[in-house]
């Protein structure tokens, strides 16, 4: 459990050149996630281009470690997929489980990453949809920005004990 307890977000990337082959890896990690009746809803489009990476930066207030990623990840979900099943109530768990392995998976790499939230705000995931013309069965959930940290960084010790309860609350 150690890298859980590593794992921390990264806003500001280095210079240096994150491969391909080393997202696809993190993607890979992200699969492996559960989801509800084995749906499998995700789908991933990777960010590259600096001027679509400038744009995601700008379409929420919270969203501006995009611009000076390395990469970007943008998880979706593909209705298609979940309606077959008939897990639509459940793709949000889903994609929030596979968002964590990708970003627990970056954190043993030494890959920074900050989860971009995008999800469920229905402006948010408009502009996305528009942008990258994104089919309207498939719905962007989150944006993982991606690099090699600027600087080391600072996981929280986020334990505290009075929010355990055994039994009954």
């Amino acid at each position: 459990m150690n890298f859980i307890f590593k794992r921390a977000s990264v806003r500001e990337f280095s210079d240096k050149e994150l491969n391909i082959s080393k997202v696809e890896n993190l993607i890979k990690a992200g699969m492996q996630a559960p989801s509800a009746c084995n749906s499998q809803p995700w789908e991933f489009l990777i960010v590259v281009d600096e001027d679509d990476k400038k744009a995601v930066s700008e379409m929420s207030p919270y969203a501006k470690p995009a611009a000076k990623a390395q990469k970007l990840i943008i998880t979706m979900a593909n209705s298609d997929k979940f309606k077959k099943t008939k897990t639509d109530k459940w793709f949000p768990q889903d994609l929030s489980a596979c968002t964590e392995n990708i970003l627990l998976q970056a954190t043993i790499e030494g890959i920074g990453s900050v989860w971009l939230g995008f999800y469920p705000s229905e402006e948010r995931v408009k502009k996305l949809k528009e942008y990258f013309g994104i089919p309207e069965n498939v719905i962007p959930f989150s944006v993982i920005a991606l690099g090699y940290p600027k600087e080391k960084p600072v996981p929280r010790k986020n334990f505290k004990a009075e929010k355990i309860h055994v039994g009954r609350y």
